[in-house]
């Protein structure tokens, strides 16, 4: 899919109306970076691509957000909500065809029943926007990867893809699920629910460890062994004393309840230990979350530009990346605490009305004239009855949990074997894309950049090296462009889908002759689309921006003209 436009509009009026062509589109800042205090940071030419990931499913929060030192923009927040401010992004399936296929995208920053959030003029919940979006674009209906993985390589707009070429997830995500992901990309069609299971099966060996404080599977067993044979032995003992059928009856129910509330209470520890085990992850995660005084990092950082013009914006960008990627994995981790505590309060009930039971029962036993050494036998039965329920419990947990992993690794297996099978094609359609790769790279900054596989603990690691050695900061930039440039060409080849568009920001730090021969030649080779928001002064003379120039912006025309 290629991009067509982007519209900013309040209403019926249009503030921005954004086309996009083939090749260079460049959204040129004219801001003069010579003047100190312009820096060219609040005009919204990097705003265009987060537009434009906004429409993609993405939250917009970075929009009005200021990454650096997590401050919002209210001005420019509000502008955007209480003008209910709508964007629109078409995308199509040809620029060179005289009727292609259309996809629009409309979305708003409200909530609630002032949402909107449209696929073709059609609304749709949060869950149905992004799944719909997979399958038009990525002609995929499985579960993983996501739409926002599969989109993330071509949206260059934060931290971790500004340094990372093919590493592009949260810090959270596991090599499980880069393994999807990069299979996915490279055509390989196997099961991509090993991330899922993974997690499935790191959450059961927890669970197992806490079991084991208490007690092993083998200890439950034998346990049980002692105790029903106590059990029978006392129960030979109370039917030598030949009592009637009502007493016997009312004595059998009292066990059975006192069984019950045992079990009942078991349940109870083993779902607040599960519950206990989410929250402790959580306030792991919270105490990650760095607090640091950001007006005082802000003064040292202000002294040192003063002193280093030049300095790199790293620290704040850095704090808020992490903070970020903290409150998404909060979110995934909390995701099984409502049924978790939905199931504790009905064992909770469960237990009172079990215990109003066991009183009543004792209470008629009580008032009885039984014999005395039948008490005492009666006494120790329902003490051996108790520990029989929560032995049972015990042994009913490890069982179960022992099966879920017996499961999950079973299910692991099946799709280990089936990578494994298939990596000969794995291999074969890394060595095509190298030869796409190689050769763009060779002549953008003269390395020849590779990509390989390696399988490490039943994963497919997949990393990017060089033959003449480690790219520095700009090589970095113009190893990505490489990569994604020839990932297009490769895609096209193999008919695999994808975006045919690149949005890359902080192109600046490229070399002014990668610069020009990225523009100039490489780009135009491939079918596709590169988006850049540049400073006017920064690029090579000998561009004619004219030429690729899709929008201008400046200190007095900025992106939402407010």
């Amino acid at each position: 899919m290629f991009l067509k436009s982007l519209t900013i509009r309040n209403n019926d009026t249009v503030i921005r109306n954004i086309t996009f062509h083939k090749g260079i589109n460049l959204i040129v800042d004219e801001t003069k970076s010579s003047a100190k205090t312009d820096s060219g940071n609040s005009v919204g030419k990097t705003t265009v691509l987060r537009l434009i990931d906004f429409c993609l499913d993405g939250d917009g929060k970075n929009i009005y957000t200021d990454s650096e030192f997590k401050t919002t923009n209210t001005k420019v927040e509000n502008f955007l909500k209480y003008n209910n401010i709508i964007i629109s992004l078409s995308l199509v399936d040809s620029l060179d065809a005289k009727a292609p296929k259309e996809i629009l995208i409309e979305r708003n920053f409200l909530n609630r029943s002032k949402k909107i959030q449209r696929i073709n003029g059609e609304k749709k919940s949060s869950d149905e926007f992004s799944s719909l979006l997979k399958e038009l674009i990525f002609k995929t209906w499985s579960d993983r990867p996501t739409f926002k993985q599969l989109k993330s390589k071509n949206i260059r707009d934060e931290k971790n893809k500004l340094v990372q070429t093919i590493r592009v997830l949260s810090p959270y995500d596991t090599d499980a699920a880069y393994e999807a992901l990069h299979l996915f990309w490279f055509g390989i069609d196997v099961n991509l629910s090993k991330d899922s299971l993974i997690r499935e099966k790191n959450l059961e060996e927890k669970l197992q460890a806490r079991l084991r404080k208490e007690s092993n599977l083998s200890q439950v067993k034998q346990s049980l062994i002692i105790v029903n044979k106590e059990i029978d032995r006392l129960d030979e003992i109370r039917k030598s004393f030949h009592l009637n059928k009502e007493y016997e009856s009312d004595l059998e129910k009292l066990n059975l309840i006192k069984s019950e509330i045992n079990v009942t209470s078991n349940r109870i520890s083993h779902l607040e230990m599960r519950v206990e085990l989410i929250e402790e992850s959580r306030d792991d995660l919270n105490s990650n979350k760095a607090n640091i005084d950001t007006d005082q990092i802000k003064a040292l950082y202000d002294s040192a530009k003063s002193l280093i013009p030049n300095i790199q914006k790293t620290f704040e960008e850095t704090l808020s990346f992490h903070n970020e990627m903290i409150l998404q994995k909060l979110k995934f981790i909390e995701e099984g605490l409502p049924s978790l505590h939905e199931s504790l309060s009905h064992e909770k009930l469960r237990l009172r009305e079990l215990i109003s039971q066991e009183s009543t029962f004792s209470a008629e036993f009580n008032e009885s004239n039984s014999i005395k050494d039948l008490e005492v036998i009666i006494v120790d039965l329902n003490l051996f009855h108790e520990k029989k329920g929560a032995l049972e419990e015990q042994k009913g947990l490890w069982e179960k949990s022992n099966s879920d992993l017996q499961k999950i690794d079973e299910k692991l297996e099946l799709i280990n074997n089936e990578i494994d099978a298939k990596d000969d094609l794995i291999q074969k359609r890394i060595a095509e894309f190298n030869s796409y790769f190689s050769d763009i790279s060779s002549r953008l900054d003269g390395v020849h950049s590779l990509l390989s596989a390696d399988k490490v603990n039943d994963i497919y690691k997949f990393s990017i090296g060089n033959i003449e050695g480690n790219p520095g900061a700009g090589g970095k930039k113009s190893q990505m462009a490489s990569f994604d440039l020839s990932y297009i060409k490769f895609a096209d080849k193999k008919k695999i889908p994808c975006l045919h568009f690149v949005l890359q920001d902080q192109i600046e730090n490229v070399h002014s002759n990668q610069i020009t021969n990225l523009l100039t030649e490489i780009v135009d080779e491939v079918n596709c689309q590169y988006v850049l928001p540049v400073l006017r002064d920064k690029l090579p003379s000998e561009i004619d921006v004219s030429k690729f120039e899709i929008l201008s912006l400046s200190q007095e025309e900025k992106l939402f003209k407010i």
